[in-house]
């Protein structure tokens, strides 16, 4: 599914990476836990191509994405990575609905085509009843759920989530929290999920730990 070696990656004179390998499996959920500063975020960034490695190589379902150009690794990544972030991003004017659908749009599929589809994942999530709500019309745990749909919309074959529920109260993170393995038991979808969460991390079926740029 995903395997980086010898990742590499410094800003200015901080050396952040320093020589990461990972391998990951389909269906697999995996937390990567650590201090502020240890490197998790710079990782997931890297490992979900939004940012590059100084050194290293990193496969994803056999494709070397360094041998990629900037617009081919565009097109790869909206079609096989989601990302959820600690904030859910969504745009204000759009429905949940709408929000869904973006990815899909962004790949050309026939709207109806991608309205189907947001429909589907927003009534799995429990949303089917705030298809026409905008995110000021949601609660936190509700954005971050239309968030989530918009990760799947492409049946990305990894999703990389940073801090999902760091910004969410006690009740929300551990709907969130179940909702992630509820996705990976009933679809097989893989996560890297970096969090400070070690009820989320003892739950994962792998929690790997960072510490001054490294696996420990």
């Amino acid at each position: 599914m995903i395997k980086a070696k010898n990742i590499h990656k410094s800003y200015g004179n901080v050396h952040v990476l320093k020589g990461v390998d990972i391998a990951i499996s389909k269906g697999e959920l995996v937390s990567i836990v650590g201090k502020s500063g240890a490197g998790k975020s710079t990782l997931l960034h890297i490992l979900g191509t939004l940012d590059n490695a100084d050194k290293g190589e990193i496969l994803i379902n056999n494709q070397n994405i360094g041998q990629l150009s900037s617009k081919q690794l565009a097109h790869f990544r909206n079609k096989n990575i989601g990302f959820i972030f600690q904030f859910h991003h969504l745009l204000p004017e759009f429905t949940a609905v709408e929000n869904v659908c973006i990815p899909a749009f962004i790949q050309k599929t026939k709207n109806n085509v991608a309205e189907k589809r947001a429909k589907e994942l927003l009534d799995y999530l429990g949303l089917s009843h705030r298809l026409t709500h905008k995110p000021n019309q949601l609660s936190g745990g509700e954005q971050q759920r239309v968030a989530v749909a918009r990760a799947l919309m492409n049946r990305p074959a990894i999703v990389f989530a940073d801090e999902p529920s760091g910004n969410l109260d006690s009740a929300s993170s551990k709907e969130l929290h179940q909702l992630l393995f509820d996705l990976k038991n009933d679809f097989q979808q893989t996560f890297i999920i970096v969090t400070h969460n070690e009820e989320l991390a003892g739950m994962s079926d792998r929690r790997l730990v960072m510490e001054d740029g490294t696996f420990i």
